[in-house]
């Protein structure tokens, strides 16, 4: 089978504005960027279609470290919808160069299962990321330039600050630094450090607004640390608001490319669920619903990041209403949480999927906390044999889980359309609603130990020193009623990535919290988990090139 870039490069794509016309989107309400992908304002979004549209999350069992093809079922789904004659858009997250260059080369989908065009939308896209790195980064000068100054100083508190600089990038030498080394006309010298742009506020604020006077109400609200004699300091002190903005007038607009059947797909906001909040901007979202029928997204990793992310944060704080829930699993990861090694996914193993089983299980259940039965697509790879694939069957069938096989990667939107079908059945059957796991008012330690308790199966929540201070902070401050975006392994359950299928009586442990106020919610660090990747031993980059004739290769 040819690579996924070979695909996405002898595809034919079509014009831009023909796909546009899908959607009843007028040429004159094109931005162009060329021929195959386009801007779309924000005045398309019309609040009384919204409810009358039906929207599919789609999430995935704790992944095995290839992932188990998220991006590749959204866009199969939506390509199996259209198969079934329903207006259909897929709204999904841009990639960060992070993956791109790091473990997976590429996250526009797979096989025949893509958006396109495929390089562009790994590499810079329409610049929002750019747009995002900057505005970011704006407001550390400002800091910093506040920090030195004598005649405007704020009187900021170096040792307070919350507030780090971006690069989509992994860069493992960026976690802690030094700045502003040289003599005095260099700046104060302080600790410094990096996060990956998705991880960035600006990223989640981009992705929580609802339009620009939100936008710039959420980045006034941006928390940045103390005065030296305690009082907050937000990014409205620095006079940071309408710069900041201003970077980000294009950015907020979502972006219009099709998959590689010529359906259109929204793409927009890039978080990392595992960090972030992991879903794509609820403006591409509402969107979205304004234009089509049925529209499909994503929420990274596994349900217990993105999805829960999706719900406690997204769905809470836009009003959103989903209509179905779509749960990917693999035999691959059913083996790995049944003990095998990476050398073994291939490896049919009828006893491992048999233990393994008990992950998936566990995110059954906690999409039904959520009011959500989900619809498994079990995502089909050629070394599946037929016993296992018979044996995931029954299990759904007896605990009463519509499932399909999903075929989307090797036969694009005809591989898709029992799935397609049954996820039309499942919300015709059923007026599921969706109900949060907690509500905003209670404690920030109650919180994390409700998604800790239920959604991870833990049973106990360590705070480290340093996080029990933060709590008290928190509250100081009147942050309190802000939900969590917890930042864990996407590996486990549990805080500890070698702790596989669905662990239970173990405890996981907060280190420390980060701040989004601006974006609406706190950021509990669990584990060992770092906000700014490395890079892996063997990194995609050194598979990436370009021929003499222009050509990007290597890209997966």
């Amino acid at each position: 089978m040819l690579t996924d870039i070979q695909i996405a490069q002898q595809a034919k794509l079509v014009p831009i504005e023909q796909i546009a016309q899908k959607l009843a989107i007028s040429y004159e309400d094109l931005e162009l960027y060329g021929k195959y992908k386009a801007k779309l304002p924000l005045h398309l979004i019309i609040k009384e279609q919204i409810t009358q549209s039906k929207l599919i999350l789609v999430t995935a069992m704790t992944p095995t470290p290839a992932g188990e093809g998220k991006t590749t079922i959204s866009v199969g789904l939506a390509d199996g919808l259209a198969k079934l004659n329903k207006k259909v858009v897929a709204v999904l997250r841009e990639p960060s160069l992070g993956p791109v260059f790091g473990m997976k080369g590429g996250a526009a989908g797979g096989g025949y299962a893509q958006v396109v065009p495929m390089e562009d939308i790994n590499l810079h896209f329409t610049g929002d990321f750019a747009a995002i790195e900057k505005a970011n980064n704006l407001l550390s000068a400002l800091i910093d330039s506040n920090l030195q100054s004598k005649s405007r100083s704020l009187n900021l508190d170096p040792r307070t600050l919350t507030w780090k600089r971006v690069i989509d990038l992994n860069d493992r030498a960026l976690r802690k630094i030094i700045i502003g080394l040289g003599g005095m006309a260099n700046g104060i010298p302080r600790e410094d450090s990096f996060s990956i742009t998705p991880a960035s506020e600006i990223m989640a604020i981009l992705c929580l607004s609802e339009s620009i006077a939100d936008l710039k109400k959420r980045l006034a609200s941006i928390y940045i640390g103390n005065t030296y004699s305690g009082e907050p300091i937000f990014a409205k002190d620095l006079n940071a608001v309408g710069a900041m903005a201003v970077l980000l007038k294009d950015a907020i607009k979502p972006n219009l490319v099709q998959t590689l059947e010529g359906n259109p797909a929204i793409l927009h906001g890039g978080p990392f669920a595992s960090i972030a909040q992991g879903t794509n901007s609820v403006l591409a979202t509402k969107m979205g619903l304004s234009l089509a029928d049925y529209v499909v997204t994503e929420a990274g990793f596994g349900a217990d990041l993105g999805a829960e992310k999706f719900f406690n944060i997204k769905c809470v704080s836009s009003g959103l209403q989903p209509k179905a829930v779509v749960l990917v699993a693999t035999i691959r990861a059913l083996r790995h949480h049944g003990g095998a090694s990476q050398s073994e996914y291939d490896i049919p193993a009828m006893d491992k999927v048999t233990l393994g089983i008990k992950n998936l299980h566990k995110h059954i259940e906690n999409c039904k906390m959520f009011g959500f039965t989900p619809v498994i697509a079990l995502n089909y790879f050629p070394c599946d044999s037929q016993e296992e694939i018979d044996f995931v069957h029954q299990y759904c069938q007896k605990i009463g889980v519509k499932i399909a096989v999903a075929k989307g990667f090797t036969e694009g939107g005809l591989g898709m359309t029992e799935l397609a079908q049954k996820v039309i059945e499942h919300i015709e059957e059923n007026n599921e609603v969706f109900t949060p796991l907690y509500h905003h008012d209670w404690s920030i330690k109650e919180k994390i130990e409700t998604i800790a308790f239920k959604i991870y199966g833990a049973n106990k929540v360590i705070f480290s020193e340093k996080a029990r201070s933060q709590l008290n902070l928190i509250q100081k401050l009147g942050f309190s009623n802000l939900p969590v975006c917890i930042a864990k392994t996407p590996k486990s359950f549990s805080d500890n990535p070698n702790l596989f299928g669905a662990p239970e009586n173990f405890a996981v442990t907060v280190r420390e919290f980060e701040w989004a106020t601006g974006a609406g919610f706190l950021v509990p660090l669990m584990g060992d988990v770092m906000r700014m990747p490395g890079l892996p031993l063997y990194p995609a980059a050194e598979h990436i090139d370009l021929t003499d004739e222009g050509l990007v290769v290597g890209l997966s």
